[in-house]
């Protein structure tokens, strides 16, 4: 009987250390799973921090291709222009990125038996960040893009205003040339030296017995003339020791000199000397 019982006993201290060993486990297991689950806690609140900083830097970039835009005021060469491009591009991704790894987050947290109210407030103030930045980047783009369509505006119009200016230029050259090339008409000159019987035969003088040398007009020929320039033609050899003005040149306006042996008619007031005709005929012997 005693020896009955002494095995019950035995039987009862077993199971009961089989008991407490199984406890310790489970109580060794949870404790393990509670570990882990307060690692990977940690671990996605640190990941939340270094969102936040990283959503902060955005920030600063965002700030930075506002200031260029406005102090530029779309005066940005190409090249500028394409940086900044790339810049919103490269941010435009990086939010992409961030709004994913803020989802994973969130879904960890929504699963984790370590749920923090906090945390939460946490994620939902980044994603308003997130999209709060989103909006500005698009509206950079935008004024970007209208910046663009005022430079091409700008660029046509200096275009409109070149091409205005070329045709004004080219209207006044070919004015100033018309009268250039007016003036120079009104001030052709002619002049015809020869002997009495020259000019006849040239029909620029008509003689007669008893008759005074006369002037032909409309009549005569005109190549025997030698063309001048009023505003140049001061004086004229006239290679003979004899000399007379036929044409009715005004005394007062030249003066007929001798060079050499030969006379010289020096022009002392063009205006004057020409001022009733163009044409001036000399008679030498």
């Amino acid at each position: 009987m005693r020896k009955f019982i002494a095995l019950g006993i035995t039987a009862v201290l077993v199971l009961s250390g089989c008991s407490n060993k199984q406890k310790e486990e489970e109580a060794r297991q949870q404790a393990d799973a509670t570990k882990a689950e307060l690692i990977a806690a940690v671990n996605d609140r640190d990941q939340l921090l270094n969102l936040v900083n990283e959503i902060s830097s955005g920030m600063e970039q965002i700030k930075q291709l506002e200031n260029i835009l406005t102090v530029s005021g779309g005066t940005e060469t190409p090249g500028q222009k394409e940086q900044i491009k790339a810049d919103i591009a490269a941010i435009q991704q990086t939010l992409q990125e961030r709004r994913e790894k803020l989802a994973e987050l969130e879904k960890k947290l929504a699963s984790s038996s370590q749920s923090n109210a906090s945390l939460k407030q946490t994620i939902a103030s980044l994603r308003a960040q997130i999209d709060s930045q989103s909006s500005e980047i698009t509206d950079l783009r935008s004024n970007l893009d209208q910046a663009k369509t005022r430079i091409g505006s700008l660029d046509a119009a200096v275009d409109s205003l070149n091409t205005t200016v070329s045709t004004v230029v080219a209207e006044r050259d070919s004015t100033e040339q018309q009268n250039t090339a007016l003036a120079n008409e009104l001030n052709l000159c002619y002049y015809a030296i020869g002997t009495k019987s020259e000019l006849k035969e040239n029909r620029i003088i008509e003689t007669g017995f008893l008759r005074k040398t006369k002037i032909m007009k409309g009549d005569f020929d005109k190549s025997f003339f030698t063309v001048a320039d009023k505003r140049t033609l001061t004086t004229i050899d006239l290679n003979s020791d004899k000399a007379e003005v036929l044409t009715n040149q005004p005394a007062s306006s030249y003066v007929m000199g001798d060079t050499n042996g030969h006379k010289v008619l020096r022009i002392t007031n063009p205006a004057a000397f020409w001022s009733l005709s163009n044409y001036l005929v000399i008679k030498i012997d």
